[in-house]
Order: C-alpha cells, then sequence, then structure tokens
C-alpha cells in the first residue's frame, strides 16, 4: 500500500510558477539547503528525511505495533495527531504543526488514509478519524475515485487506499458517492484489467493510471485494490480459510462486485509470484528486473485476506531469507512485513531470524510500558489541537518550493526512513 513506497520515486510531473502552484508547496517541499540534515521531530519513528512520508511511515508503525499486541508511545500518537489540519486532512509531513494550514498546504490523501486506519485501531480518537473521513469525502473525484493531492485525476493506488480507510472507519465504500453520483467502488473497477487484456496473464491485475489510453499492469495498485475490493484494511485478521487464489474468473460474471474483483486480483497476484517467488521491479540505471520486496510484502498481506495463505506461502519463505537489509531500521518497511506476518499466522519475533516488532520499535519512541517511556500527555498542554500551538512542535520553519510532485505507482509506502 500501504503507501507510497520511496521518496526516490516521486517524479516531478510538471514545473509550475508559485502562481499556478496548486495548494501546499510550503509544507511538503524539501528543505531550502540542500546541504542541511533533516530535522526529526522526537516523537517520529524513522531517521531520514520525513518530508515525503512522515505521516505514512508514522501511521504504518503505530497500526502494525497495535496489531501485534505493543501500545504505541503517547508521544507518537500525539505527533500523528498534530499533523491533521483543522479541514481533517493530513498532508505528507508538517515541519511545524503549530503553523495553521492553509490554502498553501499540500493535501495527501494517502497519508490521510493511513492515519485513519492507525487511529481507528488505536482507539479513542473518534474526532479526529471523522474529521479525516468527512475531508476524504469532500474530495472524492466525479468518477467516484481519488488522487493523492486532491484535484489530480483518480488513480488506483489512491482509490484503493481510501476506500480501506472509509471500510475500516465503519463506512460503506459503495454508498460514498460523488456529486456525480458515482460510488468508491465505481471508481476503482474500472482500473483492472479484464477477460480481454493481452497478455492473458495480466487478467486481473490493476493498473495505476491509463498509459496512453492502455492500462498497465501494476503490482502496487492490485495489491491494494485487493485489499480495498475486500473490504479491510492493511490490519488483515488471521484467518483458517486457505484455498488457492484462482485467475479473474472470464467472462466476468459481474464486472462490478468489487470482492469478485479482488479474488482476480489475488489470482493475478498468486501467479505472478509463481516465477521466482517474489515479484520483481526494474529499477532506475538497472538493466535488468530485480527483486520487489515491498510488492511481494503487499502481495502476501493480500493473499492472506484473501484466504489464500497457501498462494502466499512461498512469498512469505522468501521476505523471512531477503527483506532484513530492504526493511532496516525503515518503519513502513518493517510495519507492513509485521502485519503480513500477522495476517499469515506468522510469529513477527522470530521472522527469518529478525525480531520485527523489536526492530520496529526501535525506530521511534520506546512503546509505553517499556522503560525509557517518558511522555505524558494527562494535562490539557499536551494535547494536540489540529494545528494550534502543541508542546513538542518541531521548529524547523516553513520550506518552500515551486515543483510539484505526484506518486508514481505509489512508491512512497516503503520509503526507507
Amino acid at each position: 500500500m500501504n503507501v507510497r513506497r520511496s521518496a526516490a520515486a516521486l517524479a516531478a510531473s510538471a514545473v509550475l510558477c508559485v502562481g499556478a502552484a496548486p495548494a501546499a508547496l510550503a509544507d511538503t517541499a524539501p528543505p531550502a539547503s540542500p546541504s542541511a540534515p533533516p530535522v526529526i521531530p522526537s516523537g517520529l519513528h524513522g531517521k531520514n528525511d520525513p518530508t515525503y512520508d512522515g505521516v505514512w511511515r508514522q501511521s504504518f508503525a503505530l497500526l502494525a505495533q497495535h496489531t501485534v499486541g505493543v501500545k504505541p508511545s503517547r508521544q507518537a500518537v500525539i505527533w500523528l495527531l498534530g499533523q491533521q489540519c483543522q479541514t481533517g486532512g493530513f498532508p505528507s509531513f508538517r515541519p511545524n504543526p503549530g503553523v495553521e494550514c492553509d490554502a498553501k498546504t499540500m493535501y495527501d490523501t494517502n497519508a490521510t488514509a493511513a492515519a485513519v486506519q492507525a487511529l481507528q485501531a488505536l482507539g479513542g480518537q473518534d474526532p479526529a478519524v471523522r474529521k479525516s473521513v468527512d475531508w476524504l469525502k469532500s474530495v472524492q473525484n466525479e468518477d467516484g475515485g481519488w488522487s493523492y493531492v486532491p484535484g489530480s485525476p483518480s488513480d488506483a493506488n489512491s482509490t484503493a487506499v481510501v476506500i480501506s480507510a472509509l471500510a475500516v472507519a465503519g463506512e460503506k465504500p459503495a454508498e460514498v458517492k460523488s456529486k456525480a453520483g458515482k460510488s468508491a467502488y465505481e471508481g476503482l473497477l474500472p482500473f483492472q484489467l479484464g477477460c480481454t487484456a493481452e497478455p492473458a496473464a495480466d487478467r486481473g491485475a490493476f493498473a495505476y493510471q491509463p498509459a496512453d489510453g492502455k492500462l498497465v499492469a501494476n503490482a502496487d495498485a492490485t495489491a491494494a485494490a485487493a485489499l480495498a475490493g475486500l473490504g479491510k484494511g492493511a490490519a488483515v485478521v488471521p484467518s483458517a480459510e486457505n484455498t488457492p487464489a484462482a485467475p479473474l474468473a472470464c467472462p466476468a460474471a459481474n464486472a462490478a462486485d468489487p470482492v469478485a474483483a479482488a479474488q482476480g486480483a489475488a489470482g493475478y497476484l498468486a501467479e505472478a509470484l509463481k516465477k521466482d517467488g517474489h515479484l520483481t521491479a526494474v529499477t532506475p540505471g538497472a538493466d535488468q528486473p530485480t527483486p520487489d520486496t515491498g510488492n511481494t510484502a503487499d502481495a502476501v498481506l493480500a493473499l492472506a485476506a484473501a484466504g489464500h495463505k497457501e498462494s502466499a506461502a512461498g512469498a512469505l519463505e522468501w521476505l523471512k531469507a531477503n527483506s532484513a537489509e530492504w526493511a532496516k531500521g525503515s518503519p513502513a518497511a518493517l510495519g507492513t512485513l509485521v502485519l503480513a506476518a500477522h495476517a499469515t499466522g506468522t510469529d513477527p519475533k522470530s521472522f527469518g531470524g529478525t525480531d520485527l516488532v523489536a526492530a520496529l520499535n526501535a525506530t521511534g519512541p520506546a512503546p509505553q510500558g517499556a522503560d525509557t517511556e517518558a511522555t505524558e500527555v494527562d494535562g490539557e498542554k499536551d494535547k494536540p489541537s489540529g494545528g494550534q500551538n502543541i508542546w513538542w512542535i518541531v521548529g524547523t520553519g516553513a520550506a518552500a518550493g515551486i515543483g510539484i510532485g505526484i506518486l508514481l505507482s505509489g512508491r512512497r509506502k516503503k520509503n526507507q526512513s
């Protein structure tokens, strides 16, 4: 998803003059001085620059901790709450939460959706969750879908992540409709490669967005769409159900059925995993495809959610043997592995010789109950207020910039941060 996976995968799709830039360069632009080290807030998980993934990685860290019975640090929860704007939306990262969001704030639907999942799971944050859900509904595109930056064309990744968040928060995505009357699922399902797609092996996959008018299979979009079609979030409850994933039923009996679409997506992922036991991708500068650890973890999570742990078994074993270096120090990557292990009934504390939970805990403030937990939030002065003064405000100042990046294939989620 999950998210979105690498800040380096952000590509400048356009260079805009300041006056024409859409909402928000100030809160998300890189530091003014390229040589200046990023200032990492004490409540944030991860040590790398949080400009593009701060809220996303924090949300996955907290969600994963909660899912396996670890009570996240109060300080970490406060940090996440303090990133929310008065509107209910979240940017990717607010360097100075004490400065209210305004017309320059670049909102991030993916970050908002991830935060909804985390805060809903933690409990006790109903007002914040409700505001975010309402905001997500307010930026739904006319076609029923969502884009990473509100106002842009819909993409499958953003639409799927938002649908998962809505479902987790108790909404019925089929009933969440745009001003034009299109439901959230009507915004997602047109991205699926159907029964006429060639090669036939791509049938059931989802595309990120059409490329030159053609849908191209994208594993990241497919895994996210599988969860969304099933009405599930990233915290998948382990199930006793275990059947092999099947290819997309063709001809499609009901092209408007999100569950059937999700199962078709699972079939595509299962088949794609058979060749090497993992997914592959061509990275910039590489001549040949290389292992795609992030999407492999997503595929395992999606297959488990669809009841196909048998189809995910080989990839799970590959992750145990090959994911340690990829996930090292990365809250989003470690969080996704923890969630994938949990969904398959695997012990995340003994994952190929790695204690994923301990590694995740080590990326941020110690969870509650640990000897080093020192943050207290009982007083009113310690509570965030959607952009008002917070005692731990990061004094980094406002960043500036004139470029706008969009996510390529939703790569931010596994950011090695």
